[in-house]
């Protein structure tokens, strides 16, 4: 039996005027998965998450989500984003993690309705599936920034989405609590909801994730965390450009 692609990237090219930034990319993303998207500044990253979430359009090749080409899919609420917010968050900001986090029914719901008993247990389960349970009355420009990300987590999965795609979600993350953030990211992926994962953080990629993408303007490796752990060094240093030593972050 197949299993079911939620992305599938096919033959994407993109260019801003006459640089090439991304050249004829493939992968596919299956149900249920956690991948991990590597790759040095300047590789395209952004750009193809931009591409996905419909926001730039490819001069060539075809993204489909759940199936569907991009340019006619209209599912948004199955899809949740969590960009780098903590590194630049107004702190000032007047809203507490709850009224946050129940701001990400929205687009579901509309922007003046009022929410129902069964909608508000849905923003304290997501407040509490990031661990934020304790903060949820606290105004969210009092907290850290890892725990402001756990927030923007929180309000992306309210809305149950079964895509979740982050964008180095760990900018402005003490390192400290790094690992408990991955950790968190695990369990989520262990709850059903499929990760894609923008990270320079490559040690640990092989720990956390089902699947592995190294792009740089192509994309030089796609398949399974533990045929990526096996690639030497070289290979890595090849695919980026200058000497890479992969570090693990077990302790």
């Amino acid at each position: 039996m197949k299993t079911e692609e939620v992305l599938k990237v096919e033959h994407v090219s993109f260019r801003y005027e006459k640089e090439n930034v991304l050249e004829d990319v493939t992968f596919s993303v299956p149900k249920g998965a956690f991948v991990g998207l590597v790759g040095p500044n300047g590789s395209g990253k952004s750009t193809l998450l931009k591409c996905i979430l419909g926001l730039l359009k490819p001069q060539q090749g075809n993204i489909y989500l759940f199936g569907t080409p991009i340019s006619e899919f209209k599912e948004w609420h199955r899809v949740g984003f969590v960009s780098q917010k903590a590194n630049s968050f107004n702190t000032g900001f007047p809203a507490t993690v709850y009224e946050v986090v129940a701001s990400g029914l929205t687009a579901k719901l509309g922007l003046f309705r009022f929410l129902t008993s069964k909608e508000k247990q849905a923003v304290m389960e997501a407040i509490d599936a990031v661990g934020m349970g304790e903060f949820r009355q606290q105004n969210i420009g009092e907290l850290s920034g890892g725990q402001q990300q756990r927030v923007f987590i929180a309000r992306a999965i309210v809305s149950k989405p079964e895509l979740l795609i982050l964008d180095e979600p760990t900018v402005g993350v003490d390192v400290h609590h790094v690992q408990n953030f991955y950790n968190m990211l695990d369990e989520l992926n262990r709850l059903g909801i499929t990760l894609l994962l923008v990270t320079h953080d490559i040690g640990t990629i092989t720990e956390k994730v089902t699947h592995v993408a190294c792009l740089n303007k192509h994309l030089y490796f796609h398949g399974k965390a533990d045929e990526f752990a096996q690639l030497k060094d070289h290979d890595l240093s090849k695919f980026y450009g200058h000497h890479l030593h992969v570090l693990s972050h077990q302790h």
